[in-house]
């Protein structure tokens, strides 16, 4: 059985770097790009199983990306993984139709479960978001 395809999207590299090899022994990383536009042009021609957006990124936010990505229809799951432990933008998050929100806090013991619960169609939020 083949692995599920993961999408990374955040502006910061070493974050990009870190999500990737947390990943990477679950899943197939096809792709790390650095704002929201970036995550929808990949999005298009990589087919992934799971988008992981950061909220905070420029040219297109990933708030934005992920409500595009729902109203294109795209079948890829959306997981967010941000630096606010904030409720209300979790609500804001799960409002696009993200199933996951994953503080970088706890990137190495949640990403993992976050994903996995998302591909089967669960929520999943991080237990510092307050």
């Amino acid at each position: 059985m083949s692995k599920a395809r993961v999408l990374l999207a955040d502006d910061n590299p070493a974050i990009l770097e870190k999500a990737a090899s947390t990943l990477a022994s679950e899943f197939d990383v096809v792709g790390a790009v650095h704002n929201g536009q970036e995550a929808l042009d990949a999005a298009a021609q990589l087919d992934p199983d799971v988008v992981v957006l950061d909220i905070s990124m420029p040219v297109l936010d990933g708030i934005k990306a992920a409500a595009r990505l729902t109203q294109s229809n795209a079948s890829a799951k959306i997981v967010f993984l941000t630096g606010s432990q904030d409720a209300l933008m979790c609500q804001a998050a799960s409002e696009t139709g993200a199933l996951g929100y994953v503080t970088k806090l706890r990137l190495i013991p949640d990403l993992v479960e976050a994903t996995k619960l998302a591909l089967a169609g669960h929520r999943f939020v991080s237990r510092n978001v307050k």
